[in-house]
């Protein structure tokens, strides 16, 4: 059966309203404070997701204008970020609001299968846009974190982590390593307690915890030894210490807490 963009644009809607939350009453001086991403502040993660909407309506709608632009000049994530510091918090968010709003209405009319060039290995149309919640959740966990609230975990979490299990290849590929060939099983458990499952149930290397630190690692928003994932066999171990769900080169990830 197909995927349903409608369902999954309604999510990615959902997740934008808890990030407008964060930030809709902030004060000009609010905007501009560090978050943990080195460098960036919330302006920044905010101007970042408003960028790769844009980008990604383009890889869907002109292809090969996307595909021109990535040969010709690569994006560099901090070159991004420092293009629009000249913008005030409130043009920010205005910006935020037009791109996801067209960033959905265009998905929802795509056929789910459709395959989209983009920064790593080109994507269906409903793994784009499932990696727009995956964005929007890892860097919504910066401001989150910034402003010192505790957001509650959902079952959108699923798609972040699908996003991350699927990225495994991708994270070796990004280091300019081979991955291996050795099934991983992983097991999480969602907010609600139900068991969400990928790969063979008799795999030997294996990696079980909550959903939400499962997340937390493979979008690199908290060092591994903060967080209760019990991993299993030389292969989990391996892809754990290096896994990413986002495109582009290796993360820079976060210093484990005292």
């Amino acid at each position: 059966m197909p995927v349903d963009m409608a369902a999954l644009a309604a999510d990615l809607a959902a997740e934008s309203a808890i990030t407008r939350a964060l930030v809709a009453g902030l004060d000009e001086g609010g905007w501009h404070t560090p978050t943990p991403a080195p460098g960036w502040d919330i302006a920044d993660q905010i101007s970042h997701l408003a960028y790769f909407d844009e980008v990604a309506v383009r890889a869907a709608v002109h292809p090969d204008e996307f595909r021109a632009a990535l040969a010709a000049a690569p994006e560099d994530p901090d070159a991004i970020a420092a293009r629009y510091r000249d913008r005030t918090g409130a043009q920010i968010l205005a910006w935020f609001d037009d791109a996801r709003a067209v960033l959905l209405e265009t998905f929802t009319k795509l056929d789910p299968r459709q395959r989209l060039p983009w920064f790593g290995p080109p994507m269906s149309a409903a793994s784009s846009l499932t990696a727009r919640i995956m964005e929007t959740w890892a860097h919504t966990q910066d401001i989150a974190d910034t402003l010192g609230v505790t957001r509650e975990p959902t079952a959108r979490l699923r798609h972040v982590a699908h996003i991350g299990i699927g990225a495994r290849a991708f994270s070796y590929a990004a280091r300019s390593q081979t991955p291996p060939g050795t099934p991983v099983r992983v097991e999480l458990t969602g907010p609600d307690g139900t068991l969400w499952t990928w790969g063979p149930p008799d795999a030997g290397d294996r990696v079980t915890g909550t959903a939400l630190d499962f997340c937390l690692l493979v979008t690199q928003r908290r060092h591994r030894d903060d967080l209760d994932l019990a991993v299993t066999g030389p292969g989990a171990q391996e892809w754990m210490a290096i896994a990413q769900a986002f495109a582009g080169p290796p993360g820079q990830g976060r210093e484990a807490r005292e």
